[in-house]
């Protein structure tokens, strides 16, 4: 292989390696984006839910939530959202789990997980683990046979 070859064959693979560099790091940015509008979209129903509460004394109705959430920034990166209300009760404890999201990255930085908004008003990250703890004893075999799979 001559000089010449060698420096083609070299600024070639160096080229190919960038260019892989840089496309799994738009990869896990986008990644990052889409968890931080779709968290940002959480918050924003953590406000409407805690006015409605404040105002009416109770959780909205779902029928409110559907209304209401296409108004918020970054509604279309939260995904399918899973809202109790109806299966929460007035005494609920602070870490009932109100709405969730369910995200699946395929990242090697941003693990899949559950965006999860808790009665007290907490929006937070969880892994699927935690979340499965959290929400198994809150459900009862009526939501969990009415729940979409």
């Amino acid at each position: 292989m001559t000089r010449q070859e060698k420096w083609i064959l070299t600024n070639f693979i160096v080229v190919v390696l960038i260019t892989a560099i840089a496309v799994a790091g738009m990869v896990e940015l986008k990644n990052f984006v889409n968890r931080s509008e779709a968290m940002r979209a959480m918050q924003q129903l953590q406000e409407a839910v805690a006015q409605y509460k404040q105002k009416n004394g109770f959780l909205p109705p779902e029928s409110y939530i559907e209304g209401i959430k296409q108004n918020f920034e970054g509604q279309l990166r939260l995904g399918h959202l899973y809202y109790r209300a109806r299966w929460i009760g007035f005494d609920a404890k602070p870490d009932t789990v109100v709405a969730y999201v369910k995200r699946n990255y395929h990242s090697f930085f941003i693990p899949s997980g559950v965006i999860v908004l808790t009665f007290d008003g907490q929006v937070k990250w969880m892994n699927k683990a935690d979340f499965d703890k959290l929400i198994k004893p809150q459900q009862t075999p009526l939501e969990l046979e009415l729940s979409p799979k």
